[in-house]
């Protein structure tokens, strides 16, 4: 996470809390959490709530490719800065509710999304239009990585049940402001 980015995260979580999920942007280790399962040969990733790009960036690291990424950001000031530093992604400046609205791809199934939006602090009904939405892209062996900053799952399980998903607890890191858990989040006829 580049030190410049510390002043801007926070300064937009202070217009809005609601909607920036946490204080700062996330660390690598966090990061790294977020995309161990994610490698060259995922495919398209899309991520949701990039903010500054700390999940971007461990995506490249894994391998994934710089035109292979679809950035959905809602705030103006994130989308300018994602922009410039990742110029070959695809950055939408959008609500992350209405991905289901699009129609993003046609012939490259998504392999994976990476999630770094409140859930906690949405009402249900968005959190469910977020996930029907991601999981029309998806393959049916993609995966839906989202990370929360309390003791359990953020998607509600009545969310869970009514889209047919299960959720997998996959690590926790005290490293991080806050700590922080990540779940993987599949279609229950894909789990192992």
């Amino acid at each position: 996470m580049p030190i410049v980015d510390i002043l801007p995260f926070f300064l937009a979580w202070i217009r809005n809390p609601r909607r920036i999920a946490a204080v700062t942007p996330s660390g690598a280790r966090v990061a790294a959490l977020m995309t161990q399962e994610i490698n060259a040969q995922t495919g398209p990733v899309i991520e949701l709530g990039p903010g500054t790009g700390s999940f971007t960036y461990s995506i490249l690291d894994r391998g994934v490719s710089e035109n292979n990424l679809t950035l959905v950001e809602f705030s103006a000031d994130f989308v300018q800065l994602l922009r410039k530093r990742f110029p070959q992604a695809r950055v939408l400046r959008m609500d992350a509710a209405r991905i289901g609205d699009l129609s993003l791809f046609e012939n490259a199934p998504v392999g994976s999304v990476v999630s770094g939006l409140g859930f906690r602090s949405m009402p249900p009904h968005q959190v469910a239009a977020i996930l029907g939405g991601a999981f029309k892209y998806l393959r049916s062996d993609g995966a839906f990585y989202q990370i929360t900053y309390g003791p359990r799952c953020p998607v509600p399980a009545s969310v869970l049940d009514q889209l047919g998903l299960h959720a997998a607890h996959i690590g926790r890191t005290i490293w991080n402001l806050p700590p922080a858990s990540v779940y993987r989040i599949s279609r229950r006829h894909a789990r192992s």
